[in-house]
Protein backbone atom coordinates (compact mmCIF):
# COMPACT_ATOMS: atom_id res chain seq x y z
CA UNK A 1 0.00 0.00 0.00
CA UNK A 2 1.49 3.39 -0.91
CA UNK A 3 2.45 5.68 1.93
CA UNK A 4 -0.34 8.11 2.76
CA UNK A 5 0.53 11.75 2.25
CA UNK A 6 0.11 13.89 5.33
CA UNK A 7 -1.64 17.19 5.02
CA UNK A 8 0.83 20.02 5.26
CA UNK A 9 0.28 23.30 7.09
CA UNK A 10 -2.03 25.72 5.40
CA UNK A 11 -1.08 29.23 4.45
CA UNK A 12 -4.45 30.57 5.48
CA UNK A 13 -4.29 34.18 6.55
CA UNK A 14 -6.25 34.85 9.69
CA UNK A 15 -9.08 37.29 9.24
CA UNK A 16 -8.34 38.32 12.81
CA UNK A 17 -4.76 39.19 11.98
CA UNK A 18 -5.96 41.44 9.20
CA UNK A 19 -8.35 43.31 11.48
CA UNK A 20 -6.95 46.64 12.48
CA UNK A 21 -7.58 47.21 16.19
CA UNK A 22 -9.96 50.00 16.96
CA UNK A 23 -8.89 52.78 19.26
CA UNK A 24 -10.34 51.94 22.67
CA UNK A 25 -10.83 55.11 24.62
CA UNK A 26 -13.22 56.63 27.10
CA UNK A 27 -14.25 60.26 27.34
CA UNK A 28 -10.98 61.12 29.15
CA UNK A 29 -8.90 59.33 26.48
CA UNK A 30 -7.73 56.52 28.76
CA UNK A 31 -7.72 52.94 27.41
CA UNK A 32 -10.78 50.92 28.37
CA UNK A 33 -9.91 48.33 31.00
CA UNK A 34 -11.58 45.17 32.22
CA UNK A 35 -13.31 46.90 35.14
CA UNK A 36 -14.97 49.39 32.83
CA UNK A 37 -16.08 46.62 30.47
CA UNK A 38 -17.59 44.61 33.34
CA UNK A 39 -19.36 47.75 34.57
CA UNK A 40 -20.82 48.23 31.06
CA UNK A 41 -21.98 44.61 30.97
CA UNK A 42 -23.75 44.85 34.32
CA UNK A 43 -25.46 48.06 33.24
CA UNK A 44 -26.70 46.46 30.01
CA UNK A 45 -27.87 43.19 31.57
CA UNK A 46 -31.57 42.32 31.33
CA UNK A 47 -33.58 39.66 33.17
CA UNK A 48 -35.43 38.64 29.99
CA UNK A 49 -32.10 37.67 28.44
CA UNK A 50 -31.21 35.56 31.46
CA UNK A 51 -34.55 33.80 31.17
CA UNK A 52 -33.91 33.14 27.47
CA UNK A 53 -30.49 31.67 28.29
CA UNK A 54 -32.05 29.28 30.78
CA UNK A 55 -34.53 28.10 28.16
CA UNK A 56 -31.64 27.14 25.89
CA UNK A 57 -29.73 25.31 28.59
CA UNK A 58 -27.12 28.03 29.16
CA UNK A 59 -26.17 28.47 32.85
CA UNK A 60 -27.22 31.92 34.03
CA UNK A 61 -25.74 31.79 37.51
CA UNK A 62 -22.66 33.78 36.44
CA UNK A 63 -24.25 35.95 33.78
CA UNK A 64 -25.91 39.36 33.63
CA UNK A 65 -28.11 38.97 30.54
CA UNK A 66 -26.62 40.98 27.68
CA UNK A 67 -27.82 40.05 24.18
CA UNK A 68 -25.23 38.70 21.73
CA UNK A 69 -25.97 41.50 19.25
CA UNK A 70 -25.09 44.11 21.86
CA UNK A 71 -21.90 42.24 22.73
CA UNK A 72 -20.90 42.14 19.07
CA UNK A 73 -21.47 45.88 18.63
CA UNK A 74 -19.51 46.67 21.80
CA UNK A 75 -16.66 44.39 20.70
CA UNK A 76 -16.31 46.42 17.49
CA UNK A 77 -15.79 49.53 19.60
CA UNK A 78 -13.24 47.78 21.79
CA UNK A 79 -11.22 46.42 18.87
CA UNK A 80 -8.80 43.51 19.01
CA UNK A 81 -6.83 43.38 22.24
CA UNK A 82 -5.53 40.04 23.48
CA UNK A 83 -4.49 41.31 26.91
CA UNK A 84 -8.02 42.61 27.45
CA UNK A 85 -9.43 39.27 26.22
CA UNK A 86 -7.33 37.40 28.78
CA UNK A 87 -8.46 39.70 31.58
CA UNK A 88 -12.10 39.34 30.53
CA UNK A 89 -11.80 35.55 30.52
CA UNK A 90 -10.38 35.55 34.04
CA UNK A 91 -13.49 37.31 35.38
CA UNK A 92 -15.51 34.13 34.83
CA UNK A 93 -18.51 36.22 33.77
CA UNK A 94 -20.36 34.62 30.86
CA UNK A 95 -20.74 37.79 28.78
CA UNK A 96 -17.16 38.85 29.55
CA UNK A 97 -15.97 35.52 28.15
CA UNK A 98 -18.15 35.97 25.09
CA UNK A 99 -16.48 39.35 24.57
CA UNK A 100 -13.07 37.75 25.10
CA UNK A 101 -13.64 35.59 22.01
CA UNK A 102 -14.70 38.64 20.01
CA UNK A 103 -11.71 40.83 20.98
CA UNK A 104 -9.01 38.16 21.31
CA UNK A 105 -6.21 38.03 18.75
CA UNK A 106 -6.11 34.54 17.30
CA UNK A 107 -2.51 34.79 16.15
CA UNK A 108 -1.46 35.38 19.77
CA UNK A 109 -3.18 32.27 21.12
CA UNK A 110 -0.96 29.41 22.20
CA UNK A 111 -1.99 25.82 22.82
CA UNK A 112 -1.68 26.14 26.60
CA UNK A 113 -4.10 29.06 26.62
CA UNK A 114 -6.55 27.34 24.26
CA UNK A 115 -6.58 24.24 26.47
CA UNK A 116 -7.08 26.36 29.58
CA UNK A 117 -10.07 28.18 28.08
CA UNK A 118 -11.61 24.95 26.80
CA UNK A 119 -11.22 23.46 30.28
CA UNK A 120 -13.36 26.34 31.58
CA UNK A 121 -16.25 25.74 29.17
CA UNK A 122 -19.50 25.12 31.04
CA UNK A 123 -22.06 25.25 28.23
CA UNK A 124 -22.49 24.46 24.55
CA UNK A 125 -22.91 28.20 23.90
CA UNK A 126 -19.52 29.39 25.16
CA UNK A 127 -17.89 26.33 23.57
CA UNK A 128 -19.29 26.96 20.10
CA UNK A 129 -18.83 30.73 20.39
CA UNK A 130 -15.10 30.48 21.12
CA UNK A 131 -14.56 27.87 18.43
CA UNK A 132 -16.37 29.90 15.77
CA UNK A 133 -15.13 33.38 16.65
CA UNK A 134 -11.56 32.90 17.83
CA UNK A 135 -10.02 29.43 17.93
CA UNK A 136 -10.76 28.57 14.30
CA UNK A 137 -8.85 31.68 13.17
CA UNK A 138 -5.70 30.56 14.97
CA UNK A 139 -2.80 29.02 13.00
CA UNK A 140 -2.87 26.34 15.74
CA UNK A 141 -6.56 25.52 15.35
CA UNK A 142 -6.00 22.03 13.92
CA UNK A 143 -3.49 20.88 16.53
CA UNK A 144 -5.69 20.24 19.60
CA UNK A 145 -8.62 18.58 17.81
CA UNK A 146 -7.63 14.98 18.47
CA UNK A 147 -6.63 15.73 22.07
CA UNK A 148 -9.96 17.43 22.74
CA UNK A 149 -11.84 14.56 21.09
CA UNK A 150 -10.29 12.04 23.49
CA UNK A 151 -11.31 14.01 26.57
CA UNK A 152 -13.92 12.65 28.96
CA UNK A 153 -15.12 16.17 29.75
CA UNK A 154 -18.31 16.95 27.89
CA UNK A 155 -17.52 20.44 26.63
CA UNK A 156 -13.85 19.75 25.96
CA UNK A 157 -14.92 16.87 23.73
CA UNK A 158 -17.61 18.98 22.08
CA UNK A 159 -14.94 21.61 21.31
CA UNK A 160 -13.16 19.16 19.00
CA UNK A 161 -16.21 18.82 16.78
CA UNK A 162 -17.20 22.47 17.03
CA UNK A 163 -13.70 23.25 15.74
CA UNK A 164 -14.00 20.82 12.82
CA UNK A 165 -17.36 22.37 12.01
CA UNK A 166 -15.99 25.93 12.25
CA UNK A 167 -12.88 25.15 10.19
CA UNK A 168 -14.99 23.58 7.45
CA UNK A 169 -16.66 26.97 7.05
CA UNK A 170 -13.82 29.40 7.69
CA UNK A 171 -10.55 27.74 6.64
CA UNK A 172 -10.87 28.22 2.89
CA UNK A 173 -7.33 27.05 2.11
CA UNK A 174 -7.26 23.81 4.10
CA UNK A 175 -6.33 20.66 2.20
CA UNK A 176 -9.08 18.03 1.87
CA UNK A 177 -6.80 15.58 3.68
CA UNK A 178 -7.09 17.63 6.83
CA UNK A 179 -10.83 16.93 6.90
CA UNK A 180 -10.43 13.32 5.79
CA UNK A 181 -8.08 12.83 8.74
CA UNK A 182 -10.92 14.06 10.99
CA UNK A 183 -13.36 11.38 9.83
CA UNK A 184 -11.91 8.60 12.05
CA UNK A 185 -12.11 11.03 14.99
CA UNK A 186 -15.77 11.63 14.17
CA UNK A 187 -16.42 7.90 13.84
CA UNK A 188 -14.85 7.11 17.23
CA UNK A 189 -16.99 9.73 18.95
CA UNK A 190 -20.25 8.71 17.29
CA UNK A 191 -21.11 6.34 20.13
CA UNK A 192 -20.97 9.06 22.81
CA UNK A 193 -24.35 9.07 24.58
CA UNK A 194 -24.25 12.68 25.75
CA UNK A 195 -26.66 14.76 23.73
CA UNK A 196 -24.45 17.84 23.41
CA UNK A 197 -21.51 15.75 22.20
CA UNK A 198 -23.63 13.63 19.87
CA UNK A 199 -25.14 16.71 18.18
CA UNK A 200 -21.71 18.29 17.71
CA UNK A 201 -20.37 15.09 16.12
CA UNK A 202 -23.36 15.07 13.76
CA UNK A 203 -22.83 18.71 12.82
CA UNK A 204 -19.12 18.16 12.22
CA UNK A 205 -19.79 15.23 9.87
CA UNK A 206 -22.41 17.17 7.93
CA UNK A 207 -20.21 20.27 7.75
CA UNK A 208 -17.29 18.29 6.30
CA UNK A 209 -19.62 16.69 3.76
CA UNK A 210 -20.93 20.05 2.60
CA UNK A 211 -17.49 21.51 1.87
CA UNK A 212 -16.99 20.00 -1.60
CA UNK A 213 -17.88 16.91 -3.66
CA UNK A 214 -14.80 14.91 -2.67
CA UNK A 215 -15.49 15.40 1.02
CA UNK A 216 -19.19 14.84 0.47
CA UNK A 217 -18.46 11.38 -0.91
CA UNK A 218 -16.12 10.56 1.99
CA UNK A 219 -18.61 11.82 4.59
CA UNK A 220 -21.48 9.87 2.99
CA UNK A 221 -19.44 6.67 3.14
CA UNK A 222 -18.86 7.19 6.84
CA UNK A 223 -22.52 8.10 7.43
CA UNK A 224 -23.63 4.92 5.64
CA UNK A 225 -21.37 2.83 7.92
CA UNK A 226 -22.81 4.54 10.98
CA UNK A 227 -26.37 3.79 9.84
CA UNK A 228 -25.52 0.08 10.04
CA UNK A 229 -24.03 0.41 13.52
CA UNK A 230 -25.57 -1.52 16.40
CA UNK A 231 -25.01 1.56 18.53
CA UNK A 232 -28.16 3.68 18.66
CA UNK A 233 -26.32 7.03 18.82
CA UNK A 234 -24.01 6.22 15.94
CA UNK A 235 -26.94 5.06 13.81
CA UNK A 236 -28.83 8.28 14.61
CA UNK A 237 -25.87 10.38 13.49
CA UNK A 238 -25.52 8.31 10.32
CA UNK A 239 -29.19 8.67 9.37
CA UNK A 240 -29.32 12.39 10.10
CA UNK A 241 -26.10 13.16 8.25
CA UNK A 242 -26.86 10.96 5.27
CA UNK A 243 -30.29 12.53 4.84
CA UNK A 244 -28.78 16.00 4.44
CA UNK A 245 -25.63 15.03 2.54
CA UNK A 246 -27.67 13.18 -0.09
CA UNK A 247 -30.33 15.88 -0.34
CA UNK A 248 -30.95 17.60 -3.70
CA UNK A 249 -30.19 20.98 -2.10
CA UNK A 250 -26.70 19.97 -0.96
CA UNK A 251 -25.91 18.18 -4.23
CA UNK A 252 -26.98 21.22 -6.25
CA UNK A 253 -24.89 23.54 -4.10
CA UNK A 254 -21.79 21.35 -4.46
CA UNK A 255 -22.32 21.08 -8.22
CA UNK A 256 -22.42 24.87 -8.45
CA UNK A 257 -19.18 25.17 -6.47
CA UNK A 258 -17.46 22.61 -8.68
Amino acid sequence: MPERRKAGPTTRKSSVAATKPARRTTADSKPIGVDEVVHWLKKKGRRKNLEAMARYGIPATNAVGVAVGELKDYARKLGRDHALAQALWRTGLYEARMLAAFVGEAEKLNLKEMKAWVGDFDSWAICDHCCFHLFDRSPLAWKPIETFARSRQEFVKRAAFALIWALSVHDKEADDLRFIDCLPIIERAATDERDLVKKAVDMALRAVGKRNRILNAAARRLAARLVESANENAAWIGRKSLRELESPAVRARLADRA
